[in-house]
């Protein structure tokens, strides 16, 4: 009896204030920008682009609908909500380890023996026989002293939050790469309406040489000149078109539809840009980001199978045991003294096992190392793409106006070259190159619209904008 309840006290003691073995996690300090780079002279706002939802980043109704409904049937976006159904299943299955299982049993066995068997049943015993039992069993249950469990339970709820990170920032990637596609669209939009406009005024200027030919004006030679320029036109309009059906295809695709049109909304240049895009602190791109939450809830993961693994070097105390009735005759089943239990407790300890649980440890060691590079690699690489897009937002936007300046300066340019050469004051070619010139311009200051909506996307999606709800 003495030996059984100090058993039972040195159990408790354990258990009151069972210990945990291996590293707490501690989160890295990272050495974070103040300023960006792209910006040093400003001063540090607490408030980002990155805090606005999508919604009031992109103004534009039909983009808005292509995001709602990516959000709804993307693939990328479905398989992450499967992967945190997932391991919020195996955080589940992991945390039932730290509690007994309890199983409840019962059996009836009804016999009939023959009166001329092995052993003979005389008259007049009876022949038939019933047995019966109805327990409780506790099926194996670890005490876990050593906190092997709790580690195995910390490892797998840090999993269950890497993946609802990884959910969001699928989202991130998710709006962005809608947004982006559906601007490209818009921008190959624009090409083509310049490339029908500027071959409608090709076919024209071909037509008055043509005209000019016909009476002696002008010669062969400028015909030729002026052919040339429609067919370059023309040869555009197919090309763009094939790119903009494709790129409508990409877009069903993200929105997880089968290839189809694609409703448009406001034109390139109706586009509306936020007044401003605050960067915030470089300290809450740490807290905001979620590939950087993804990599961090990775590193704890890491630092609790160490944990895990030198929990082994421990010796094992498990419990298994029953509690219940069994009879051989049903009607005295549950009659005091046909009740039954039996307890057993067992005590495990590795004693030699090749090296195994010590190579297990450095091998959980060097996981938790190389997911703590891989955690400040991903804080490093977001405060790089986070300057990388304020420079493009900023230069992307001197670029497009002096594309405009350009365009402007080139469509007076050929003007003036047509009207002398209608007055005969010089010859076609200089028309032909001013037409050229401008052509060429309008085509570039369209892809410098685009890019500078682009800048807006790639800024918000690299502060860790989008996934809000």
């Amino acid at each position: 009896m003495m030996v059984r309840r100090l058993i039972s006290v040195l159990l408790l003691t354990c258990l009151a204030g069972a210990c945990t073995v291996g590293p707490k996690y501690r989160r890295t300090q990272v050495q974070t920008p103040s300023p960006y780079r792209a910006d040093p002279s400003a001063q540090p706002d607490p408030q980002s682009l990155a805090n606005s939802k999508w919604f009031e980043v992109f103004k534009d109704p039909k983009l808005e609908e292509l995001i709602r409904a990516a959000l709804v049937a993307n693939y990328d976006l479905r398989e992450a909500v499967a992967r945190v159904d997932e391991a919020r299943a195996n955080y589940g299955i992991t945390r039932s380890d730290q509690f007994p299982t309890i199983a409840g049993s019962a059996d009836v066995t009804q016999t009939r023996r023959s009166r001329n068997g092995s052993v003979e049943i005389p008259e007049p015993l009876d022949r038939d026989r019933g047995f019966g039992s109805v327990l409780l069993n506790l099926l194996t249950f670890e005490v876990d002293i050593w906190g092997r469990l709790r580690r195995a339970t910390e490892s797998a709820r840090a999993d269950l939050l890497a993946s609802e990170e990884n959910r969001k920032a699928v989202t991130t990637t998710l709006v962005s790469d809608v947004a982006t596609a559906y601007f490209n669209l818009r921008e190959l939009d624009f090409e083509l309406e310049i490339a029908k406009r500027t071959l409608s005024s090709r076919q024209e200027s071909l037509r008055i040489v043509s005209a000019r030919q016909q009476r002696g004006v002008s010669n062969m030679l400028e015909v030729r000149q002026a052919e040339q320029l429609v067919y370059s036109a023309t040869e555009v309009i197919p090309a763009t078109e094939q790119a903009i059906e494709q790129q409508e295809n990409f877009i069903s695709f993200l929105i997880g539809r089968n290839p189809q049109a694609i409703d448009r909304g406001l034109a390139l240049t109706e586009q509306q840009m936020p007044v401003s895009v605050p960067a915030g602190l470089p300290s809450e791109l740490i807290e905001r980001r979620p590939d950087i939450r993804v990599a961090e809830e990775n590193l704890v993961s890491a630092n609790a199978l160490i944990g895990v693994a030198k929990a082994a070097y421990f010796p094992r105390i498990t419990l298994t045991g029953f509690l219940g009735f069994e009879s051989n005759q049903l009607s005295s089943l549950f009659k005091n003294s046909r009740s039954t239990w039996a307890f057993t407790p067992e005590l495990t300890q590795p004693i030699f096992t090749g090296g195994r649980l010590k190579s297990t440890v450095r091998f959980s060691e060097a996981q938790r190392e190389f997911f703590l590079v891989n955690y400040e690699r991903t804080i490093q690489n977001a405060f790089r793409e986070v300057s990388d897009s304020l420079i493009a937002y900023r230069k992307v936007k001197e670029v497009r106006g002096q594309r405009e300046l350009l365009v402007t300066t080139l469509r007076d340019r050929s003007r003036l070259a047509y009207m002398r050469y209608t007055g005969g004051v010089s010859n076609l070619l200089e028309a032909l190159d001013a037409d050229r010139d401008l052509f060429t311009a309008e085509l570039n200051l369209a892809q410098s619209r685009r890019d500078e909506l682009l800048t807006v996307v790639q800024l918000y999606k690299a502060l860790g904008g989008g996934w809000q709800v």
